[in-house]
């Protein structure tokens, strides 16, 4: 089974933001690799209407169900990942900022932002890749990312993938995620070193890398500036006791692997 639609419109909108994720895909695919994805990742807010529920709903839709949970204290950040019944199809992590755990400025903020939006968009699939539609000033985003680059993030690029990710585990000439790390780097592609530049273990049964989130220009009301945007991760699991492979997620990874977005 081909992989579902709404991830060629995800992928579209995404190499638009980051156009590094495509030169890697060109890369691997000229080292003769089939590049398949292993998970998307989006952010949101935990308000009613365009919450985590919300998200999901479109994926639940296609057949997809929920599977773990996670919660990133430090970072005030509640997600979940779903899974597809075709193996075939790229897992699904979403995670929310928990709005009553952050500042009140961060909360007015944000409430404010959504006072007017049109909640009747997120009914459609399209509300997935349909970016900020609010107007943003980058004094705003300055003052979030000062708090949490999170909500800075979110509040920049809204509704869209934050990331797509390399199933390590379908390549053959770098199913070994050093090796693959060091292909990467050779070809000038900065990676996230936070927390080590390989996050997991074998042992835990999942390793993660990733590129580190290019700037891109975009155009607030007080001015063109440039930030960073999405990244490309790298994703290689292995075998359960039971010989299948593990397909969650490793909170404390993933916490490293958010920073991916971080200035650099």
């Amino acid at each position: 089974m081909a992989t579902l639609p709404i991830f060629e419109k995800l992928w579209e909108d995404y190499i638009s933001l980051n156009p590094e994720a495509l030169k890697i895909y060109r890369l691997l695919s000229d080292q003769h690799e089939k590049v398949l994805n292993d998970h998307v990742a989006f952010r949101t807010f935990n308000l009613p209407g365009i919450g985590l529920s919300t998200l999901a709903k479109h994926f639940i839709e296609l057949g997809y169900s929920e599977k773990n949970d996670y919660i990133f204290k430090e970072k005030k950040l509640y997600a979940k990942h779903y899974e597809h019944l075709d193996i075939n199809q790229p897992k699904v992590f979403i995670s929310e900022l928990e709005l009553d755990k952050v500042s009140p400025f961060i909360r007015t903020t944000i409430e404010k932002v959504f006072e007017n939006f049109d909640y009747s968009k997120a009914s459609s699939p399209e509300f997935l890749c349909s970016g900020a539609t609010w107007k943003r000033s980058y004094q705003t985003y300055e003052a979030l990312y000062k708090e949490s680059e999170y909500a800075a993030w979110t509040y920049a690029y809204g509704f869209r993938a934050n990331h797509f990710t390399v199933n390590v585990n379908q390549l053959k000439k770098f199913s070994d995620l050093p090796k693959l790390n060091n292909f990467i780097k050779t070809n000038g592609f900065q990676l996230n070193q936070s927390g080590g530049e390989i996050k997991g273990t074998p042992e835990e049964m999942l390793e993660q890398s990733s590129t580190m989130a290019k700037d891109v220009a975009i155009e607030f009301e007080d001015g063109t500036h440039k930030i960073p945007a999405c990244y490309y991760e790298f994703a290689k699991r292995y075998p359960m006791n039971d010989g299948k492979l593990y397909q969650g997620f490793i909170a404390k990874s993933a916490d490293k692997i958010f920073e991916s977005t971080n200035k650099t």
